[in-house]
């Protein structure tokens, strides 16, 4: 089992997990888009993607198509992360998620387990043939405001 740290309001808190806990996880479930960060020769890039959560194997998954700039990116450095953001006004309601993980593209057994969660999400997307990638995080920190002002959640997968 792998080991995760939960931080709680300053509060160091270790504990054994696998996975990111269940507020974080219920949160990345809640949403569809996340904005994807990458970088080649020390410049930065973002898109935004629709994504799929496959929570047993703590994988993001997304579509996009070779000869895209952030594909180009991810294909030269792995490394990237994202950002996920609930939009409200009301500073007690503020969510949002960010994280870091390595991405590559699915293949085999994984692709189709991939594309079944995807499809069961996005269903009109089975009409087109699909690339897709996985961001298996290795760092995750919510900002939960729901829980008091500034309080931030955060996992990290200790390899």
């Amino acid at each position: 089992m792998l080991r995760g740290r939960v931080k709680r309001q300053n509060k160091p808190e270790f504990v054994q997990m696998s996975l990111p806990e269940k507020r974080i996880t219920d949160f990345i479930h809640k949403h569809h888009i996340f904005t994807l960060a990458t970088s080649a020769d020390n410049i930065p890039y973002t898109c935004t993607c629709f994504y799929v959560y496959v929570d047993e194997l703590n994988m993001f998954v997304f579509t996009s198509d070779h000869g895209t700039r952030h594909v180009d990116e991810m294909q030269a450095q792995p490394l990237v992360s994202g950002a996920i953001a609930l939009e409200t006004t009301m500073i007690g309601k503020i969510q949002g998620i960010q994280f870091t993980g390595l991405s590559a593209e699915l293949d085999g057994d994984l692709y189709d387990k991939a594309l079944s969660a995807y499809l069961k999400k996005f269903p009109v997307a089975a009409f087109k043939k699909l690339v897709l990638w996985s961001i298996h995080p290795g760092f995750i920190k919510m900002t939960h405001n729901r829980l008091g002002f500034g309080t931030k959640l955060i996992w990290k997968h200790d390899s």
